[in-house]
């Protein structure tokens, strides 16, 4: 095996230009799908890590169409006596309301922006089944919201970058204006690693009414006891829920569900994308499958000659098969190589934009398995496109080989 090593190693040297254009066709191929599934993969890694953070216990009672709604569209509100009735179903351990609306909000002489104001109750417990809604996130500067602050409010990260949202940070004891009513920001949370949600205010329940024309919560958030299945609880609230409102079984204008239920939708969305991504990738791997074809094929055209020396000097049709085959399998080596450390390098500077876009979860992942898979894959279709172009340089007979011209 290692004179076949050697031996395909000194022919793809001779022909180092034409090797060069095989082996940049599989990269191309191998450094695509390398980025795509690193991309994919960080992005279930930060979907776990977001739901350990929040925990699977919580239930969302919303309206009809659940997320798919842009927050503070929806003609479909939860009033406080509806909150009040959700708590006292059992299984239920806590129960908050939420407002959220997209708000005029100036800072100095700035230009407006319009991210989201969300109202919630200083209530400890059920501020952080709020906070929870959203990562676990804590306050990174300044102070939470307490009882008694009613035009205070608290910010998102990305309010504390400069030219961000807005030229100049805003800074703990700051003025903003939300809908034109001052309001003093006491602090801000971490960032969370989304664009939106780090651009949000948040503003306790009486400041929110006292700014917006307030008809009822948009939100429900829900934890189900310790020892209760959010799913069955959820089904449980949904059929109260619906008879408490009058309404029948399948014409309900809201939707229940469990944390677990929006993270399975979440992930089964991000891994059709990831699919769909790696097949069009996969059809640059079809056409470098092609080309490593057709480099054997002519390499055997061009050493029929040589064959037909090895054939007579009692070299078997196994030994000639294995010498194509070991420099197509090569020429996918390489490629391969050269395509995760090429993939690795995109997707470290595409994290590096996102992160600096305020896209933090978009971040690539490189499980051992995923530089392995890549590796093998490479040099499967190296050596599978040189397989028959190997098997008819191992048939060739002697005297016709050597009469070759």
């Amino acid at each position: 095996m290692r004179d076949i090593l050697k031996y395909s190693l000194s022919n793809l040297w001779d022909r180092k230009m034409r090797s060069s254009l095989t082996i940049i066709s599989i990269l191309i191929g191998i450094t695509a799908i390398f980025a795509l599934v690193s991309f994919g993969q960080g992005l279930n890694w930060y979907i776990d890590e977001f739901g350990q953070e929040m925990g699977t216990d919580k239930i969302f009672l919303m309206p009809g169409g659940g997320f798919t709604n842009a927050p503070g569209t929806s003609n479909i509100l939860f009033s406080e006596d509806e909150i009040d009735f959700v708590r006292k179903i059992s299984g239920v351990d806590e129960v908050t309301g939420m407002y959220i609306v997209s708000g005029k909000v100036k800072y100095k002489d700035y230009m407006e922006k319009y991210p989201y104001v969300i109202g919630l109750s200083v209530e400890s417990d059920e501020k952080r089944l709020v906070e929870e809604m959203f990562g676990g996130i804590e306050i990174m500067d300044g102070r939470e919201l307490k009882k008694g602050d009613v035009l205070k409010a608290t910010a998102g990260y990305s309010n504390t970058v400069p030219n961000k949202i807005f030229e100049k940070p805003i800074s703990v004891g700051d003025t903003v204006q939300i809908n034109d009513v001052d309001v003093e920001v006491i602090g801000f949370y971490e960032e969370i690693g989304s664009p939106t949600d780090d651009a949000q205010f948040y503003i306790s329940l009486e400041g929110f009414r006292e700014i917006f024309d307030v008809k009822g919560y948009e939100y429900i958030y829900i934890r189900a006891s310790s020892d209760q299945d959010p799913g069955e609880l959820s089904e449980s609230i949904k059929e109260k829920f619906r008879k408490h409102r009058g309404q029948k079984e399948g014409e309900e204008d809201f939707s229940v569900q469990t944390f677990e239920d929006i993270l399975n939708t979440f992930t089964g969305v991000i891994t059709i994308l990831n699919a769909v991504l790696v097949i069009i990738a996969l059809i640059s791997i079809v056409v470098a499958a092609v080309n490593i074809t057709n480099t054997m094929y002519t390499s055997v055209l061009e050493r029929t000659r040589e064959i037909g020396v090895m054939k007579s000097i009692g070299a078997t049709n196994r030994f000639i098969a294995l010498i194509f085959m070991a420099e197509a399998g090569i020429l996918g080596l390489v490629g391969g190589v050269i395509g995760i450390l090429l993939g690795a390098g995109i997707a470290k500077v595409g994290g590096i934009i996102a992160a600096n876009a305020g896209l933090g979860l978009i971040r690539p992942a490189f499980p051992w398995w995923l530089i392995i898979g890549c590796l093998l894959f490479a040099v499967l279709v190296g050596a599978g496109s040189g397989l028959f172009p190997a098997i008819q340089a191992s048939k060739l007979k002697p005297i016709d080989a050597l009469r070759y011209e």
